[in-house]
């Protein structure tokens, strides 16, 4: 009985790589796998890299338009003190295909000292006055975190030793997953920060629109594929005025965009991006603003076919020199 409630329980829950991240205030996942089915992604190499992504590659031997299956990051906003923003901080799992052995070797050449926690090496890179961590899981799995502090990473680490567990993973994603569209390639679940979203990288809606959620909301948005791209961003307010009002602020920015889509030169938006776009559509169900959009295959293989390397909030830099790596401290516990 216990093992078929564990079977149960985990069918309804997050992806492992979500239910393995930190609470945090947000939440974004993103499944390659059907994405290169649907599109060139990884197939053929880019035109030019960045140098740095190019020594990565040469070294570690691994490619996120190539390798990478899946990746789940959990996004911290950070209190403002004096005046200034908060610092966004970010931890990460990913999961695909390397060769754990270079891998290793790489991260070796980038750490200032290698500590051991639970039998697992976390290496500790110093990058632009912050500390990142990381660890190799698994023969496909790797954890990251750039928070202050060993927590976060010591915690991903426990949660992978019980992984046949059926936890349920952040706050957020407890709380809001059954919401998730079936079948979603990605999708994130956020609540929109105090300070405003000028000071912070996140992922909530496409565009300025961020500046237009309600104070205290719950944002949860996805795409999937169907007969086109369906997305949609749901948007819980905490009562029914605000979503009302949150609602008729977004028909009236599409209002706007669409009337100067009309007064554009000869030849006018690319058609693909013009039916997406007119598809666009918003309605207030109770507390909640729900908006729903259908993007044309063609123009989701056209964004694809040359993605940028930076497939999350924030791609690491490796620092400019490479300081010494230290023999592992351990941390057993």
């Amino acid at each position: 009985g216990g093992i078929l409630a564990a079977i149960l329980l985990r069918r309804r829950a997050a992806p492992d790589v979500v239910r393995l991240l930190p609470d945090s205030d947000a939440v974004l996942y993103v499944n390659l796998e059907p994405v290169r089915l649907l599109t060139d992604l990884g197939k053929k190499p880019p035109k030019e890299r960045d140098p740095q992504y190019e020594d990565f590659v040469r070294q570690s031997g691994f490619e996120f338009e190539r390798d990478l299956d899946k990746a789940a990051f959990a996004i911290h906003y950070g209190a403002a003190t004096k005046g200034q923003p908060g610092e966004t901080r970010y931890s990460e799992i990913f999961q695909g295909h390397f060769d754990s052995g270079r891998v290793s070797r790489y991260l070796r050449t980038l750490s200032a000292s290698v500590e051991n926690y639970r039998d697992f090496d976390i290496y500790i890179i110093p990058l632009e006055g912050r500390t990142v961590r990381v660890a190799l899981l698994g023969v496909d799995l790797a954890a990251a975190s750039n928070t202050d502090g060993a927590d976060v990473i010591d915690g991903m680490i426990d949660r992978y030793k019980q992984a046949a567990l059926p936890f349920a993973g952040p706050a957020l994603v407890r709380d809001y997953y059954r919401r998730v569209p079936l079948g979603s390639l990605i999708w994130t679940i956020a609540m929109p920060p105090a300070s405003g979203p000028q000071n912070h990288g996140e992922f909530l809606v496409p565009g300025g629109w961020s500046g237009l959620l309600p104070a205290n909301s719950v944002v949860i948005a996805s795409a999937r594929p169907l007969n086109d791209i369906h997305l949609k961003a749901q948007v819980i307010a905490p009562d029914d005025g605000e979503a009302r009002s949150f609602a008729e602020r977004v028909n009236t920015y599409l209002a706007i965009v669409k009337a100067l889509d009309i007064s554009m030169d000869a030849g006018g938006p690319d058609p693909d991006v013009k039916a997406a776009f007119d598809s666009l559509e918003v309605h207030q169900d109770k507390n909640e603003a729900i908006l729903t959009a259908k993007v044309p295959y063609a123009f989701f293989k056209k964004l694809m076919s040359d993605p940028p390397v930076e497939i999350g909030p924030e791609m690491q830099k490796p620092p400019e020199q490479n300081a010494p790596a230290a023999k592992p401290k351990s941390r057993k516990k």
